[in-house]
C-alpha cells in the first residue's frame, strides 16, 4: 500500500529541511569573533528563533565573549592554610603573574591559572603596584580574597588597544559597594521582612525607622550572607530559621539595587571582601607607640586563642608607659605590624618585624570581642581599618612615646630602622635546624641574593622571597664571593640570623 503524505506532513518535512540548511550555514560564534545571542523562549509567541544554539548561557564577563575583560576569582582558605597559588613579578615589567597553582586548592577550583595576571585585589587596582605590596594586600585579606585576573595574551591585546597607562581593572567607588551591617533587635524586631523569587534569591523590605534601616541597610537590598554564611543555597524556611537562631543581633551582607547593577555591568561578583562596614559592633585599633626609656611597656606572647588557633597576644601592659597611653589592653591580639598582616607568623618572626620598626612602631590589634566578630563573618579586620595602610602620622590615631617583648634566649635588642628601600629580617632556625633558604652569587649586579625559599620554613614565614638581595648579615655588609661561605658558617652560630635585604629583583615571587 502506498503512503501519501498529507499536506501537514509535507510542510513539516520542508520546514525540517530548511532548518538543517540554516544550521549548516550558520557561522560559529567563536570563529566569527562575535558573541552568540542568548536563546529565549516565549511561551505565548512560540519559538521565534529557527536556529537552535547549543552554547551555554554566559554572563558579560566570560572570557570567550570578551577575553581582555578581567574575570574574578573569589578564593577562600582554612585557618593556617593558603589560597594555593604563587605569584611572581614579570621580568622587565610591573605585571604580577601567577606562576604556580596548587592542585586541589581554592585557587584551582575557582579557575585561577598559571600565566594569569593579577589586576585587582578586593577593591584595590594593583596594576601599578610593586609585587610586595600586592602580596601584602592578599595576606591582609584574611580567609577570603577577591582577585581580578586576565590571561596573559589577552592583557597584551588590551594594552595594545588602550595603552599601557590605562587601568583595566573595574572598581567600585566609596558608597557603591556591598555593606556589612550589624543589626541589634529592638522592640520592633530586626526591622525587615524577606521576599524571595526562588531558592537563594532574597530581598529585604525595611520597616521605616526600624533597626535594619538604622544599621545602614539600604532600601530594596539583596541579601547575600547571614553571619558570614552565604544564602545562595538556602530555602526561605532555612533562612528564617537562621535569622531566628541569631538571637538579639545579626550581621548581614547586603547590596543595594544600584550596587547590584554596577557589579552586573562590570562583571563583578557581589563578594564580601568588597564590603564596607556599617554599624559594626567593633573594629580593629591601630596603636602608634614611640619607645621610651623603659621600653614600650608590654609583653608579647604566643598562645592559643579562639578555636585553639595560635596567635600573638599582648599582656602585662604597664600603667603609664607608651603601650598603655596608646590604648593597648591586656588580651589584645596582634594582627598587623606597620600595616602588614602577621597572621600565621610564629613568635620569633613577629618579634623581628616589631624590632625592624626601630623606636617607633604601629601595631594593629583586636580585642577578644572584635576577634570573635571578624572570625564569625570570615573577614580580616584589616579590611575595615579607616585606610588600607597604617596611618603615617601618629596624630591620626592614639599614640604614645615606646615594646618589650618576651624574647627567646639570646635575642638582641630592637633593631635600628632599615634605610628606605631596604628591610630587616631576623631568622630563627626551624625544627630541623635550618633557616629554609638558598643563596646565589653573581659577579655583576646584585652580588648575593636569595635563590630559593622553602615553603613554610623560617625564611618564608619571615617574609624572605626569591630575588631578595642581601646587603648585610648580622650588621656586616656583604660585597664579595667570600660572604657566601661566611653566611653558611653563620648558620651554625647562635641565632638569630639578622639580614638586611635590598629591593627585590623582578624575579621575586611569593606563595599565597
Amino acid at each position: 500500500m502506498d503512503l501519501v503524505p498529507t499536506l501537514g506532513a509535507r510542510l513539516l518535512i520542508q520546514l525540517w529541511r530548511q532548518l538543517q540548511v540554516s544550521r549548516r550555514r550558520l557561522p560559529s560564534p567563536l570563529a566569527s569573533g562575535s558573541p552568540c545571542r542568548k536563546f529565549e523562549f516565549n511561551p505565548k509567541l512560540g519559538i521565534d528563533n529557527p536556529v537552535l544554539s547549543l552554547a551555554e548561557d554566559r554572563g558579560p564577563s566570560d572570557v570567550w565573549l570578551c577575553p581582555e575583560r578581567p574575570r574574578f576569582c573569589l578564593l577562600s582558605k582554612e585557618e593556617g592554610g593558603s589560597f594555593g597559588f604563587h605569584l611572581q613579578q614579570e621580568l622587565g615589567g610591573a605585571r604580577h603573574v601567577v606562576c604556580r597553582v596548587e592542585p586541589g586548592t581554592s585557587a584551582q577550583r575557582q579557575g585561577l591559572r598559571e600565566g594569569d595576571r593579577i589586576l585587582g585585589v578586593n577593591r584595590h587596582a594593583v596594576e601599578q603596584e610593586a609585587l610586595e605590596a600586592v602580596a601584602r594586600l592578599i595576606r591582609a585579606s584574611g580567609p577570603r580574597v577577591l582577585l581580578a585576573v586576565v590571561a596573559g595574551p589577552a592583557l597584551d591585546t588590551a594594552r595594545a588597544q588602550q595603552g599601557d597607562g590605562a587601568l583595566l581593572c573595574p572598581t567600585l567607588g566609596p558608597g557603591v559597594r556591598p555593606r556589612l551591617c550589624h543589626i541589634v533587635r529592638d522592640e520592633g524586631g530586626f526591622g525587615f521582612s524577606v521576599t524571595h523569587e526562588h531558592q537563594g534569591s532574597f530581598w529585604l523590605v525595611l520597616s521605616p525607622g526600624g533597626a535594619a534601616e538604622r544599621a545602614g541597610v539600604p532600601p530594596g537590598a539583596r541579601l547575600l550572607e547571614v553571619n558570614g554564611v552565604g544564602v545562595e543555597t538556602l530555602t526561605h524556611s532555612q533562612l528564617s530559621r537562621r535569622l531566628w537562631q541569631s538571637g538579639e543581633q545579626v550581621t548581614l551582607l547586603v547590596a543595594a539595587p544600584e550596587v547590584e547593577e554596577q557589579c552586573r555591568q562590570r562583571g563583578m561578583p557581589l563578594a564580601a571582601p568588597l564590603a564596607e562596614g556599617w554599624a559594626l559592633p567593633t573594629r580593629p585599633r591601630c596603636l602608634h607607640l614611640e619607645k621610651g626609656p623603659q621600653g614600650f611597656g608590654f609583653l608579647l606572647r604566643e598562645e592559643k586563642g579562639l578555636g585553639g588557633h595560635l596567635g600573638q597576644f599582648l599582656w602585662e601592659v604597664d600603667p603609664g608607659l607608651p603601650a598603655d597611653k596608646a590604648g593597648m589592653q591586656a588580651g589584645d591580639r596582634l594582627v598587623a605590624v606597620a600595616g602588614e598582616s602577621v597572621e600565621g607568623l610564629g613568635h620569633e618572626e613577629t618579634v623581628s618585624r616589631i624590632r625592624a620598626q626601630g623606636s617607633r612602631v604601629a601595631l594593629t590589634v583586636v580585642d577578644p570581642k572584635a576577634d570573635r566578630f571578624f572570625r564569625m563573618v570570615r573577614l580580616s579586620p584589616l579590611l575595615f581599618l579607616e585606610s588600607a595602610e597604617a596611618p603615617a602620622s601618629p596624630q591620626s590615631t592614639r599614640s604614645a612615646s615606646g615594646a618589650e617583648t618576651e624574647d627567646p634566649p639570646g635575642a638582641d635588642t630592637a633593631l635600628p630602622r632599615a634605610p628606605r628601600g631596604s628591610r630587616q629580617c631576623c631568622l630563627y632556625p626551624g625544627p630541623g635546624g635550618g633557616y629554609g633558604f638558598r643563596l646565589s652569587y653573581v659577579a655583576s649586579g646584585p652580588r648575593l641574593s636569595i635563590s630559593q625559599v622553602t615553603p613554610g620554613g623560617s625564611a618564608a614565614r619571615a617574609g624572605l622571597q626569591q630575588g631578595d638581595e642581601i646587603l648585610e648579615v648580622n650588621g656586616r655588609p656583604v660585597d664579595g664571593e667570600d660572604d657566601v661561605d661566611r653566611l653558611h658558617q653563620l648558620a651554625e652560630a647562635e641565632p638569630p640570623l639578622c639580614l638586611k635585604l635590598g629591593a627585590r629583583s623582578p624575579r621575586g615571587w611569593s606563595g599565597l
